[in-house]
């Protein structure tokens, strides 16, 4: 965790509390009742469950900077000698990244890995994007990209102008040491198997923007050929298939009745705000992933797949979404105009809000961790990732952060938490004015409870006395000088951790407004 600033930072959010724990909290459109206190308690029956930590994963795509002039930049002086930036692989260490999805997303519907390897790569026209990709980072590339994070390669595999042999010949290239393309790796310089072990069948098949969409009818059946091929060749690979996360069952009951068997996960995604959108409306989305996996798991038992015989991979999700102008105009036919594109660059867009968001999105992860095993999000690295990258160095947004606070403080098993608190509104919409999950340790004598505060500018007076009796409570906390407060190249400390000592007062401790903190109990 960084340390500058810090004492700075504490005195800030110890004068933000002091000031707002008394105010009437209506700022911003936010319901009164948010400031009437809250209180958490271990829920009736509650026992600790593990969660998978690959719900703390990423993703990368072939869009504008992500690859070429972010993770992948040869011959620059902060790169290594395959061409990989060494201060990104740093950061995706230091968050302990446990898996990140490629090469896309839209990108992969035209995608063809085999143009990708060897010694002799062909340049390829990207009918999703309108763009060439020299093909300079591909499957090999990739693969040790991911073994110098310490992370899982998870490929997703070309279900639009691909078929299900091109799908099971990219699982013998990277897994098997026979076979022509298993041999081929071996001629690449790759003498050793790559054993991936997660592949997706397509990506947003079911959407008119995708090259290569297709009909429910079509689907169900593409996926069980393709998987009953791709686990012929290694059967010990885990299996995902896109579905929808929508109130109908049109696209996703089908794929399941017909190819569910042979699934270890259905893919969902999720992006709750264009571009740059203001605090409050942002928080207004923090429900929405909740009933969206509630949704996913009602077909997944209707199917006869609940229980978890088949789990959830919210393998691409964020806030915000991609500014790509020209995605699904084909009428248009124009080349990716990346000047439009660099708004996606634009530092203020990556607020409190983003890290606020990112907390809550976790904890709905963690409440249904018996049936959420994988989260990617969207990007790692450049336009709205977490992390962004120029010329000199790096910037760790604000979701950086967070997901630094969860992989280092929280402990491997989740527990329900009951909570009570006040509501925070923007017209109609409501929500909690409070986020919180409680983890314990393996022996249960170590807890840490991750807790978000999404009002704009008030405390929130949190009673724990159901879960300590202490005086004082360590914590890491993340907390901006404003809801809008961002990182940017030159600032790249404005918004970090700080550790504290809350200190309890009649069995309550004051959490700062738009915050993150983790709480040792």
């Amino acid at each position: 965790m960084e340390t500058g600033h810090m004492k700075n930072i504490v005195a800030a959010m110890a004068c933000l509390c002091a000031f707002h724990a008394a105010q009437t909290l209506n700022a911003h459109g936010a319901e009164s009742s948010a400031g009437r206190g809250a209180a958490v308690a271990p829920a009736k029956g509650a026992k600790a469950m593990k969660y998978d930590p690959m719900i703390f994963g990423h993703f990368i795509e072939h869009f504008d900077n992500q690859v070429y002039g972010g993770l992948f930049w040869p011959k620059h002086a902060l790169s290594d000698e395959d061409g990989f930036r060494k201060d990104v692989i740093k950061a995706l260490r230091d968050i302990k990244c446990p898996i990140v999805r490629w090469p896309g997303g839209c990108y992969v519907s035209d995608y063809h890995w085999k143009c990708g390897v060897g010694p002799n790569r062909q340049p390829m026209w990207n009918k999703a994007w309108a763009v060439e990709d020299p093909n300079t980072f591909g499957t090999d590339e990739y693969v040790k990209w991911c073994r110098k994070i310490g992370c899982e390669p998870y490929i997703c595999t070309n279900a639009g102008t691909g078929g299900e042999e091109e799908m099971s010949d990219w699982v013998e290239y990277c897994n098997l040491n026979v076979g022509k393309w298993g041999r081929r790796r071996i001629a690449n310089g790759y003498p050793k198997p790559h054993d991936v072990m997660y592949w997706s069948v397509g990506n947003e098949n079911w959407g008119g923007h995708e090259i290569g969409a297709k009909t429910v009818q079509q689907w169900g059946p593409l996926v069980r050929e393709s998987a009953k091929m791709m686990r012929g060749t290694d059967r010990r690979i885990k299996l995902l298939a896109p579905a929808l996360a929508l109130p109908n069952e049109k696209w996703s009951l089908p794929l399941l009745k017909t190819a569910g068997y042979l699934l270890d996960y259905v893919s969902i995604h999720g992006y709750y705000a264009g571009g740059y959108e203001p605090y409050l409306k942002c928080m207004m989305q923090t429900e929405r992933p909740k009933g969206e996996i509630e949704r996913t798991v009602a077909v997944l038992e209707k199917a006869g797949f609940g229980g978890g015989k088949v789990g959830i991979a919210f393998d691409e999700w964020n806030l915000r979404g991609w500014a790509h102008p020209g995605l699904g105009n084909y009428r248009r036919g124009a080349v990716m105009n990346y000047k439009a594109c660099r708004v996606n660059d634009r530092a203020a867009s990556y607020t409190m809000a983003d890290a606020v968001f990112t907390a809550c999105f976790l904890n709905t992860c963690l409440r249904r961790c018996d049936i959420v095993k994988m989260a990617c999000f969207s990007p790692v690295v450049n336009t709205c990732g977490a992390v962004f990258v120029h010329d000199k160095g790096i910037v760790k947004r604000t979701t950086y952060h967070v997901f630094w606070m969860y992989t280092h403080l929280l402990e491997p098993n989740f527990s329900a938490l009951d909570v009570d608190c006040g509501r925070l509104s923007d017209g109609k919409t409501v929500v909690p004015v409070l986020d919180a999950v409680l983890t314990v340790s393996d022996d249960g004598s170590r807890r840490v409870m991750a807790v978000a505060n999404k009002h704009p500018n008030a405390a929130v007076r949190l009673d724990v006395s159901a879960l300590t009796s202490a005086k004082a409570l360590k914590a890491t906390v993340l907390a901006g000088d404003s809801p809008d407060a961002f990182n940017d190249i030159g600032s790249e400390s404005r918004v970090i951790p700080a550790e504290v000592a809350f200190p309890v007062e009649d069995g309550k401790v004051a959490l700062p407004p738009h915050s993150i903190s983790c709480i040792q109990l």
